[in-house]
């Protein structure tokens, strides 16, 4: 079985939330309630957080938590990772970039990505959740994603997707299951460094989902998750966690 790193990604100037990797949730940070529930995850041998801040990283020590401290000029999550991947491939084989704004993240999802590394020929894996509530359907908040029977990966859009042709808009949640995607990848080390190196591409652009570039060169595997989950990215957000505590 490979060796898999858990990495959560954080930074402090978050332009809607700023330093939110620090607030408080019932007398925990975000950022350690992400790392205390990736601790949980059976099949993640290790988990750090990927940080520039001093002050996240700090934090993240005085909890016990191990740190890697990275570059501060990554414009997403992903080249952070990749950064992390370049200095600990030799120790791992695979890394799962766990998103730092999901404080309730369930350990059972980091698992299910984990296993679909059991099969060796897995460069990318991702999540998905059937979609519940017909108007997100045509949210464009929401990134959409269709997949072969293989379980892997056709397209993600915001649009919806697939397109039922010659059936009324209303009938679309009822006549066909619709995915969306979840904001949870698992690579092998050497295609994590690859793909974070890649330029962007005409539909990701288009789209403004970076998956899209990976799928270009890469297949994506595929894992249904019963569980959705929440992440924190405004204020109002903060509201909505209440229910979880």
């Amino acid at each position: 079985m490979p060796k898999i790193l858990g990495v959560i990604p954080a930074r402090y100037n978050s332009s809607r939330l700023p330093g939110k990797a620090l607030i408080d949730i019932g007398g925990k940070s975000m950022i350690q309630r992400v790392y205390e529930q990736a601790l949980k995850a059976q099949k993640v041998d290790a988990v750090v957080v990927a940080t520039d801040d001093q002050r996240i990283a700090s934090h993240v020590e005085s909890f016990g938590g191990q740190v890697v401290l990275t570059r501060a000029d990554h414009l997403n999550g992903t080249t952070r990772c990749a950064e992390v991947a370049e200095k600990m491939q030799h120790d791992f084989q695979v890394a799962i970039n766990i998103q730092g704004d999901e404080p309730f993240i369930d350990p059972a999802q980091i698992d299910l990505i984990a296993t679909l590394f059991d099969d060796p020929q897995t460069q990318i894996a991702t999540l998905v959740k059937q979609i519940e509530v017909p108007a997100q359907i045509f949210d464009e908040k929401e990134a959409k994603v269709v997949f072969s029977q293989a379980m892997e990966a056709i397209y993600f859009s915001r649009s919806p997707i697939p397109y039922l042709h010659n059936q009324p808009k209303g009938k679309w949640f009822e006549l066909q299951p619709y995915f969306k995607h979840l904001g949870i990848y698992g690579f092998q080390m050497p295609i994590l460094i690859e793909a974070a190196a890649m330029p962007p591409t005409p539909l990701e652009l288009a789209e403004s989902l970076e998956q899209i570039r990976w799928l270009e060169r890469f297949t994506i595997k595929i894992a249904i998750s019963q569980t959705d989950t929440l992440a924190i990215d405004t204020p109002d957000d903060l509201t909505k966690i209440q229910a979880y505590l």
